[in-house]
């Protein structure tokens, strides 16, 4: 399986690369020229230098491949990666909120000292969608993402050392509110969605395609891995002052501004 990489800064041209990649690659027919890659990358201000440099970066990483495109050089989409890009969609693009009194995913691991490398792998990816630590071996997150828990114990072949618990009525020692903040570091996803609404807030439709592709791009950019960071909780346990609500309602509204005009800069 191949894995979204949040190992690139965002705004760096390699993370530039990998949102353009995502969004436009499987539009045009799965394959693209180095030099069209490098005249997209051009448009968000990364140079040709480091534009080649991130090329090779994200073909190390296993999402491109070489070919030869109307007789130039050039990338064709890896067909593995296309099931991370579609599971990148569903939660970029439709971020899931659970609803109050909703179910949750409970999951259970145990696995022997010798497969301490596996355990930090099995963390390692479940915090990266979203889920919570309840305890060192308990993990909890909206029934929403179950298929996305179970995937990662197949890929790593050890769902057998895996058990889930599906339940509407998780019993804390408390509020359920006050135990969601010991699971989850609440603070630091809210200051995700802040950073992007002081950055992004001022922004609206421009009529230009390069400038539009350009803020369209850089805007994703930013917002790409807050869908993962962000479980997407039911309000009911959340703080009131949540600014999530926000940062998605802006995410939504620059996309249906920028979108339209940034696909005719990459067909042009």
């Amino acid at each position: 399986m191949i894995l979204d990489d949040f190992d690139a800064r965002p705004g760096s041209a390699t993370s530039l690369l990998r949102t353009i990649v995502g969004s436009y690659l499987r539009g045009l027919g799965g394959a693209v020229s180095v030099a069209e890659l490098i005249r997209l990358l051009d448009a968000v201000g990364v140079s040709s230098s480091h534009a080649r440099t991130a090329v090779l970066r994200v073909k190390n990483k296993g999402l491109l491949l070489p070919v030869t495109v109307n007789g130039q050089a050039g990338y064709r989409l890896n067909p593995d990666a296309v099931p991370m890009l579609e599971r990148g969609d569903r939660r970029i693009f439709n971020l899931r909120q659970q609803r109050n009194g909703g179910p949750w995913c409970l999951v259970s691991f145990s696995l022997p000292e010798s497969e301490r490398a596996a355990r930090h792998q099995i963390r390692k990816r479940l915090a990266w969608i979203g889920c919570g630590m309840v305890a060192t071996g308990l993990w909890i997150c909206p029934a929403s993402l179950t298929d996305e828990v179970e995937a990662i114990f197949l890929d790593l072949r050890l769902r057998h050392a895996a058990t889930l618990f599906i339940t509407d009525t998780p019993q804390p020692n408390g509020p359920l509110a006050d135990a969601v903040r010991r699971w989850w570091d609440l603070d630091a996803v809210a200051d995700l969605h802040r950073r992007f609404i002081r950055e992004f807030g001022g922004w609206g439709p421009v009529g230009d395609p390069r400038s539009a592709f350009a803020n369209y791009v850089v805007m994703l950019d930013r917002w790409r891995v807050i869908p993962y960071l962000d479980p997407g909780l039911q309000p009911a346990v959340l703080p009131a002052d949540w600014p999530g609500f926000e940062s998605l309602a802006l995410f939504d509204r620059l996309r249906w501004e920028l979108a339209p005009a940034a696909d005719r800069f990459v067909g042009g």
